[in-house]
């Protein structure tokens, strides 16, 4: 909606949109991201269980393998694929999300203006997401303080885990679909667009598979009939409510999920479960507290939303990059003193190399005389900005990406060497079945397609964002762009790449 600033100005007028061409292989990407991806969050799930083992170990032996023995080996519910779905466990999932909805309405929060629009205007966003989290997770702490491991919220998480993925799936799928069909309601060009909606640059291409995909419209935002508030509380812009509320926060209670299971397991916690939950609850609450910067991101300024960042924020994020403390719930390694040393000291370099790139960028943005920055050497383009070409961004034009990546290793590392079998033993006090995860010659190591695909995986996303970057600032640029690459050669690692 426009702010009340633009509200008594001229309505502004629709503009042509401006066209981008096709990302992630187009329709064919998107084809395969759509239908892939979400087999992969079960397949994840089930290859690498409590069970049998990480991985089963029927994928160990190609050769021999059967269906059937499969289906065993990976707990493979009776009732099939429709064992998948629960509606009780939909509808619990579906609380959370209005739960999350309730709290960002009626919570203050502050009230900011985005960037500028193509049609003109400026839209207003509230912000409450760490305040909304501070008060969800003191729920959870109050209740687990009370039953301990057993708190109804961790158990229902982990014994329903599978019905959460088709749930999280059915919730995404919907609102890219909700999206995608309200799209068509933006004002075309020349017509009067008092909403300042919009469509994205590259989600109106006219294939209908990819732009469901990639996004059509580039705010998409609704209107609750909600009274006594103010126009920013009851304005939901759905891109940014889905990136920064339910998903993020939803990785954080996964981890905790598992910490819980880990306990009510083996009667302990391990320092490696607390070390990855630690640095990835840092790194989402760090994101959570900073939740104004999103609106320079390319992910609000540039990209559409469609179904992309709705699987992606709301399936993608919490279920599948919660898989390492997953993991440790089921084999309880322990890293010790030296593995604790190690963690830290890659973390600690990503750090320094993060935070130093990017304090370094924004001294240099606000006071280029600053003593700390003073020393800074750069070139001035035709726009007036200046680009450094000394410092940590004379060493890699991405820097900061480097960092970035680095500190994700401390989500994997305390997995170690992965991979385990599940023993199971008959207890001779009390005659009942016992299952133990021991890793064994055969199985260690081939668990690490599970345990580090994230850095894999940030990795390329990273790579994808900086491709993007660079194009963008090639048109803005011009020759200046080429005259800065020509001074710092390297994208992100120096000397590699």
């Amino acid at each position: 909606m426009a702010s009340k600033k633009d509200s008594k100005t001229s309505v502004p007028i629709q503009p042509v949109p401006e066209k981008r061409g096709y990302e992630f292989c187009g329709p064919y990407g998107g084809f395969a991201i759509i239908f892939g991806l979400p087999v992969l969050l079960y397949g994840f799930t089930f290859l690498c269980n409590d069970v049998s083992g990480c991985p089963a170990p029927s994928l160990l032996h190609p050769s021999t393998l059967t269906i059937d023995q499969l289906k065993e080996e990976v707990g493979w519910p009776e009732g099939g694929v429709r064992a998948l779905y629960d509606t009780k466990v939909f509808l619990w999932v579906l609380s959370y999300y209005l739960l999350q909805l309730v709290l960002y309405v009626v919570l203050p929060g502050q009230e900011v203006e985005g960037t500028e629009l193509a049609c003109g205007g400026r839209l207003r966003y509230k912000f409450n997401a760490f305040p909304t989290a501070m008060l969800i997770l003191s729920g959870l702490a109050a209740g687990t303080y009370l039953d301990g491991g057993d708190f109804v919220v961790w158990v229902f998480l982990w014994d329903n885990y599978l019905q959460v993925i088709t749930s999280s799936l059915i919730i995404s799928w919907s609102i890219a679909l909700f999206v995608y069909a309200r799209s068509f309601s933006v004002p075309a060009p020349g017509q009067p667009n008092p909403e300042l909606r919009q469509l994205a640059p590259g989600g109106h291409s006219g294939n209908v598979l990819y732009d469901f995909f990639i996004g059509r419209e580039l705010n998409p935002r609704v209107r609750l009939p909600i009274p006594f508030v103010s126009e920013a509380s009851r304005t939901i812009d759905i891109k940014v409510w889905c990136e920064m509320r339910p998903g993020l926060l939803g990785w954080i209670i996964m981890n905790l999920s598992n910490i819980a299971r880990q306990y009510r397991t083996y009667g302990y916690i391990t320092d490696s479960i607390v070390i990855s939950t630690a640095f990835q609850a840092f790194y989402v609450l760090d994101g959570l507290y900073m939740e104004p910067a999103l609106l320079t991101t390319m992910d609000v300024i540039m990209d559409g939303f469609g179904y992309m960042l709705s699987f992606g924020d709301l399936a993608w994020v919490p279920l599948i990059y919660n898989f390492q403390t997953r993991y440790l719930a089921i084999f309880p390694n322990q890293l010790g003193l030296q593995g604790i040393a190690l963690v830290l000291a890659v973390t600690a370099t990503g750090y320094i190399i993060f935070r130093g790139a990017n304090n370094q960028k924004n001294r240099f943005r606000t006071d280029p005389n600053d003593p700390r920055v003073k020393h800074i050497k750069y070139i001035e383009t035709a726009h007036g900005s200046k680009l450094m070409t000394s410092g940590w961004w004379g060493l890699a034009r991405h820097i900061n990406y480097l960092g970035d990546w680095l500190m994700s290793w401390s989500y994997s590392l305390p997995t170690g060497i992965s991979g385990y079998v599940i023993l199971q033993t008959v207890n001779p006090s009390t005659g009942e079945l016992e299952k133990q995860a021991v890793q064994t010659p055969e199985s260690r190591g081939w668990a690490l397609i599970f345990t580090y695909f994230f850095l894999i995986y940030f990795g390329v996303l990273l790579i994808h964002r900086e491709r993007r970057d660079e194009e963008k600032c090639k048109r803005k640029y011009g020759k200046d762009w080429d005259r800065y690459t020509s001074h710092v050669r390297n994208r992100i690692i120096p000397g590699i790449y």
